[in-house]
């Protein structure tokens, strides 16, 4: 993080040190105030009750923020924060005194991944120094959406640059701009990516909800690796307009947060068909109720493929679903032993699509939403990283970036070909037909491994995702936190068919309340591995 993002941050927590709730509020910041830890609905239900306020709540979080993300164990997923929080917040309070209250996100602190646009005081630099400073012509649909909900954009979080679309060889985690986001349950483990700022400040409960982004595992695996709920929608139920591309046919924004319920409520003020996102218009008509979904029983009677060919990359990772399948029985469920077909049959057209769809998309993003940028295409970008080397290629380099230039666009034959391909042995000889042929509601298997020990000189190591399938297939993914191995999370997946949303909430959310594994992070320096 450079100094000018200092100077906001120093700024912002300075009007929070000026306020009559400072005192209260840096009380809680070391993690002793339970309202930072309750959901929307609670602090919702408070604020309804006077005995909170949005400005109360705003100025213990960014307390919070300042002690735990920027101070003591240095999280850094804020990357940063809105100057005009606290007005909006005091404009949400004076809306409710006068008796107007948009819905249950009517003052509730949000942050949002560092790609998504807002036409306000702070930078959309999708973590590049390239665009450090620039300011959106305008909210992405996502966010004006937001903000009609009454939610009080808090800040932006840090994020694996480009979404980590960047380099072969990237750290998940770090961006030029915002540095490394670090692990709240091992601080020298890695956050996952791209979301990890999101995930890591659910985590450390840095605000009640955060917006994350994914293309391939980008919500889900930094939500299993940092022990909290991430949603992926069904691509076209959260409009793509406003946020930094890595590729439309599989880009969605999604929420991020530390239950399921808080999911449902936020996937609701997200979801919504807008003219400038055609791929959301297959949401007309399907009037669906996530928080109407939220059902105990949720689990009774529903038939689950647990997908065997997803396990087997971590014994320990395995250990902690086996006995997670028992609850699963246990609330009604009907297990059934699956394998997910034809996965290793998108590998390399996958990659190729994301190349191919990269530059066209993200060159569009720049000039609707960023046209003063000083750079306004991918060779622009690898122009200025080129001669930023020092700071912004320290650490890998930028080869998708260099291939995703030498694409010759849209029209080619082997980007058709390979979104062909990618469509039919992900969806109709991938998850459609396993859960046709074995009459399943979802599937179910590990997120994805333990968080690896961050590696500036080798890169990610992931072990083992669950990721790819519903991704590739543009089909919804819900994660839950399933446990921990060595006091490191443990997420399982739930997976189903396209628009099959509010049913993997209802499922996810029986398995929630019934197993209650989330547990707050100690910020401990290393992993126990006694554990």
């Amino acid at each position: 993080m450079d100094r000018r993002d200092f100077v906001r941050l120093g700024l912002a927590a300075g009007a929070v040190a000026g306020t009559a709730g400072a005192a209260r509020a840096a009380q809680g910041a070391a993690g002793n105030d339970a309202i930072l830890e309750a959901g929307a609905q609670e602090q919702g239900a408070q604020m309804q009750a006077g005995k909170l306020t949005a400005v109360s709540l705003a100025e213990r979080y960014l307390a919070r923020i300042a002690a735990i993300d920027k101070a003591g164990p240095r999280i850094n997923a804020v990357i940063e924060l809105n100057p005009d929080a606290l007005r909006i917040a005091a404009e949400l309070d004076a809306e409710r005194k006068a008796g107007k209250v948009r819905g249950p996100l009517h003052g509730i602190p949000v942050l949002l991944k560092d790609n998504i646009a807002t036409g306000d005081k702070m930078s959309t630099s999708a973590g590049s120094l390239a665009l450090d400073g620039v300011r959106a012509s305008r909210d992405a649909f996502i966010a004006a959406r937001l903000r009609d909900a009454g939610a009080v954009i808090l800040g932006k979080t840090n994020l694996s640059e480009w979404a980590n679309m960047r380099s072969t060889h990237s750290v998940s985690g770090w961006s030029g701009r915002g540095g490394l986001t670090r692990n709240p349950h091992a601080l020298d483990r890695n956050t996952s990516g791209s979301s990890s700022g999101s995930g890591a400040a659910m985590a450390a409960s840095l605000a009640t909800l955060a917006v994350g982004t994914e293309t391939d595992g980008s919500i889900v695996s930094p939500a299993s690796t940092c022990g909290i709920v991430g949603i992926k929608p069904t691509l076209g139920l959260v409009s793509r307009s406003g946020i930094i591309p890595i590729a439309h046919s599989q880009d969605t924004a999604g929420p991020m947060t530390r239950s399921v319920a808080d999911a449902a409520l936020l996937l609701a003020a997200l979801a919504g068909a807008d003219p400038q996102d055609p791929a959301t218009k297959g949401i007309q008509g399907r009037p669906d109720d996530y928080v109407a979904a939220l059902r105990p029983d949720g689990l009774k009677g529903k038939r689950l493929g647990v997908a065997r060919n997803f396990f087997g990359s971590s014994t320990a990772v395995d250990a902690v679903i086996e006995q997670e399948l028992a609850v699963l029985k246990a609330q009604g469920a009907i297990l059934v032993d699956v394998e997910v077909p034809n996965v290793d049959k998108y590998n390399d057209s996958e990659l190729e699509v994301l190349l191919a769809e990269f530059r066209p998309d993200l060159e569009a993003y720049l000039a609707a939403y960023a046209p003063h940028a000083p750079v306004k295409t991918m060779a622009d970008l690898i122009a200025f990283n080129t001669s930023n080397a020092a700071r912004e290629l320290q650490f890998f380099g930028q080869e998708h970036l260099v291939a995703a230039q030498a694409k010759r666009g849209l029209n080619d034959k082997a980007y058709r070909a390979a979104l062909a391909n990618n469509h039919r042995y992900a969806r109709d000889e991938g998850i459609d037909k396993v859960m046709a042929e074995r009459q399943l509601d979802a599937l179910v298997a590990p997120t994805g491994g333990l968080a690896w020990l961050t590696d500036f000189i080798n890169g990610d190591h992931y072990g083992g995702s669950f990721s790819s399938p519903a991704a590739v297939a543009g089909y919804p993914h819900v994660t839950v936190p399933a446990g921990q191995a060595h006091g490191l999370p443990v997420g399982i997946s739930f997976v189903g068919t396209a628009w099959s949303d509010a049913a993997l909430i209802g499922m996810a959310y029986a398995y929630e309340q019934a197993s209650k594994r989330r547990k707050a992070p100690a910020f401990a320096a290393s992993v126990n591995l006694k554990a």
